[in-house]
């Protein structure tokens, strides 16, 4: 892997301070391959990492969260519309089913009324025969009297014989048309029974048939809401898009103008450590840089939540330095100056938020000056006069920042350098 060219900025300076101060080839060396294998685990952790505390503006942030949720609300939405669709289709297709049965119920309705009403006929056709056939008899005697009397006249065996079969014949007629007259009525019974069933099959059918348009009203309007929301939540998508296009833009051109002034600030700030070396060259105290100082009090009491390394930006995707450190704390922790030195600069910045730079002089044989960044206030001017351990100012979460934290910066000949050593 090669190194970015910063980086080799970094290690160029690396070895041409510590020839300076007098440190041996081997030890050059050996702070190079230190300094590549820090910026190997420094990318391991980087990739690692979902963002850094300060990746982006609130506006991106807020922007990116609404299409984030759009997002899974369009795929939760598209989940709810096929799930709305099936039911339809299945009710669709059961609504078809009991329109047949429904239609084959009334049918058979017909079919029973029908046979009802021929049942009704022919048992009032067979009352009628019945009535004739007793009027018939009756009208000429009782037929058992009638029988009685014919047996009595009878002359001879051969005739008697002969009139007791007409007797048989005359009593088994009446029997007969009686016993149609039962049969038919008991069928009439049957039949009016299968009219019944078949009326209330027919109503249970069209009351199944109307409580299922209901439910096919219902999932046909959820349906329809689900298609809405599918259609609402594409439009928020699209409109989310163009607004975090539109934040990202806003932060691009923001970054620009935060690199173009970083520029000038390092640019003064070599001016002011080469003048600061010129003066107190002779009492330059001869330390390595590639091992603790002690030279600076940590400003705050916090943990590390994010080292100094080069990275790829989680959200703008170049590969930079993350040119301090960030310490956690809490909102309102206090800051303090890490050295003696004086203000030299105090501003805001869309990036950084309130940003404080303080000229430190020489140490180690360098020009120093420390950035604090994103403070919520600062209670020290340019030009005040500052002594180490001083409180300067309280840790906020003012510019590109997610949470209240300290982004510490130490320059060292106008360049940003690991503070982490400086300890």
């Amino acid at each position: 892997m090669t190194l970015p060219r910063t980086a080799h900025r970094r290690l160029a300076t690396s070895m041409a301070l510590a020839m300076a101060l007098g440190v041996s080839s081997f030890a050059v060396a050996q702070a190079a391959d230190d300094l590549k294998d820090k910026q190997k685990q420094v990318e391991r952790e980087v990739k690692g990492a979902q963002r850094d505390l300060d990746e982006s503006s609130a506006d991106l942030q807020a922007a990116t969260a609404r299409l984030d949720a759009a997002k899974g609300q369009l795929v939760t939405a598209k989940t709810q519309l096929a799930t709305a669709r099936g039911k339809v289709a299945v009710a669709q297709e059961r609504d078809a089913e009991m329109q047949a049965e429904l239609a084959a119920a009334e049918a058979a309705l017909v079919e029973a009324e029908a046979a009802l009403t021929q049942g009704q006929a022919d048992a009032e056709a067979q009352r009628e025969k019945v009535a004739t056939t007793v009027a018939d008899m009756y009208s000429e005697g009782d037929p058992e009297l009638i029988a009685f009397s014919s047996l009595i006249e009878a002359e001879s065996t051969e005739e008697l014989t002969r009139r007791d079969g007409v007797r048989d014949v005359i009593v088994g007629q009446e029997a007969r048309a009686y016993d149609e007259l039962k049969a038919a009525e008991v069928l009439l019974q049957v039949q009016e029974q299968q009219v019944s069933d078949a009326r209330d099959d027919v109503a249970a059918k069209r009351q199944a048939a109307a409580d299922h348009l209901t439910l096919m009203q219902t999932l046909e309007a959820e349906e329809q809401a689900a298609k809405d929301s599918v259609v609402s939540l594409v439009i928020e998508r699209r409109d989310a898009q163009e607004g975090a296009r539109k934040a990202r833009a806003r932060d691009a051109a923001k970054l620009r103008q935060h690199l173009a002034e970083q520029k000038k600030i390092e640019e003064m700030l070599k001016r002011r450590a080469a003048r600061a070396l010129a003066r107190q060259r002779a009492h330059a105290r001869s330390q390595s840089s590639g091992s603790s100082t002690g030279l600076l009090l940590k400003p705050v009491d916090g943990y590390v939540t994010s080292p100094f390394g080069y990275r790829e930006h989680p959200i703008y995707h170049y590969w930079g330095l993350h040119d301090g450190v960030d310490f956690g704390g809490g909102c309102g922790t206090p800051l303090r100056a890490a050295a003696p030195g004086r203000v030299v600069s105090s501003y805001w910045s869309d990036v950084y938020g309130h940003r404080l730079i303080i000229d430190n002089g020489a140490m180690a044989g360098v020009g120093v000056a420390t950035i604090y960044n994103h403070a919520s206030s600062y209670n020290v001017g340019v030009g005040d006069q500052v002594q180490e351990g001083q409180v300067i100012g309280y840790e906020g979460s003012t510019g590109w920042s997610t949470g209240c934290h300290l982004h510490f910066t130490v320059m060292a000949n106008g360049k940003a350098v690991d503070p982490m050593p400086w300890f």
